[in-house]
């Protein structure tokens, strides 16, 4: 479907974001806010995989729209967690994976639709 290896990476991108979360202060908030974020970056790559399995164009593309959702979605729960200044710059990289991973979600959509 696609020239980038995107089942590799978004499970990276979900494996990441599982290493950054272990080391978050557990505030009330930041607890939350970890549970939706590993929720959306896992459901990234999920989904992934589902429209690679899809029996249609249309499902094909329903399936990367709700990826692509997700990494917006994984995009917002990065911004709202508190971080340590220490653990900023690993923040910053996941929001820089999660808006190439939208960029590039939009432009297979853009393709097949």
């Amino acid at each position: 479907m696609s020239t980038y290896d995107l089942e590799s990476r978004t499970l990276a991108f979900a494996t990441d974001v599982r290493k950054l979360c272990r080391q978050i202060d557990r505030t009330i908030s930041n607890i939350e806010d970890m549970k939706q974020l590993i929720r959306s970056s896992g459901s990234v790559g999920a989904n992934y995989i589902e429209a690679n399995e899809s029996l249609s164009k249309k499902d094909l593309a329903h399936r990367l729209r709700i990826a692509r959702k997700e990494a917006k979605e994984s995009r917002y729960w990065l911004q709202l967690i508190s971080v340590s200044e220490r653990l900023e710059p690993s923040r910053a990289r996941l929001f820089q994976e999660s808006t190439e991973l939208l960029k590039i979600l939009s432009s297979i959509i853009e393709k097949i639709s």
